[in-house]
Parts: C-alpha cells; structure tokens; sequence
C-alpha cells in the first residue's frame, strides 16, 4: 500500500515537470483526502468524548478508535497516492490507480450501519 517514505519526498527531482495545473489538481485532492481524514479524527474525538454509553460495552470505545485508526490511515494514503500521482505525472505514464476510495466508503457505511444500530437498541 505504501512504498519507501523517501518517495514521499524526492517527486521534484522524477522525471520532467507536469503542467502545474495538473500539479496543483493533484495537490486538491490531496488536501481534500486530509479533510477527510481531519474530519475522521474529528468524529472519533467526538464520540470518545460525547457519545453517551452505549448498550454494547466499550463500543463507544471501539467506534472511536476506530475512526481515529481511519483518519490515521487517510492521511498516510492521501501522502502516499500524491507522491505516486506526481511520480507518473513527470514520468508520463498512467496514472496510479487505487481501490482506496471505494474501501473507505464501504468502511464508513460499514460503521454508519453499527451506529445506527446501536442507536436503535439504545431507543427501544
């Protein structure tokens, strides 16, 4: 999933520079995939502080860490998805594909689905 960090850090010195249009596109999605992750650590505080007990032991608990795991993860993936993007930009061939979208959308319909059903045990 990740290559070498160093690859994080050396994609100016790849090949020749892209358009910088394409170049700052990249960096959008970049910075979207860190809101995404800043707004996971946000909802995992939210719920290790705020959420009330819920009828299954420690599953506040264990929704919080959770999404606190995924905002983690995001982070890593936007990095490392941004340097292999830039990394084929400059080198002129296809861009990087990635699965990970579709898998943190299934992880978080995943987790809506537990809340929800915790949720619902907690009413009746």
């Amino acid at each position: 999933m990740f290559g070498g960090l160093r690859q994080w850090f050396d994609t100016s010195e790849t090949g020749k520079t892209p358009d910088y249009r394409f170049s700052l596109a990249n960096e959008r999605t970049f910075l979207a995939w860190i809101r995404t992750g800043l707004a996971l650590l946000a909802g995992g505080l939210a719920c290790a502080q705020f959420l009330p007990p819920l009828p299954v032991a420690h599953l506040r608990e264990i929704i919080a860490v959770l999404l606190l795991v995924l905002g983690a993860l995001v982070a890593l993936r936007a990095v490392d998805h941004w340097a292999r993007t830039e990394r084929a930009m400059r080198l002129g061939t296809d861009l990087p594909r990635s699965r990970f979208p579709a898998v943190l959308a299934m992880a978080v319909a995943a987790g809506a689905v537990v809340i929800i059903v915790a949720v619902l045990i907690q009413v009746f």
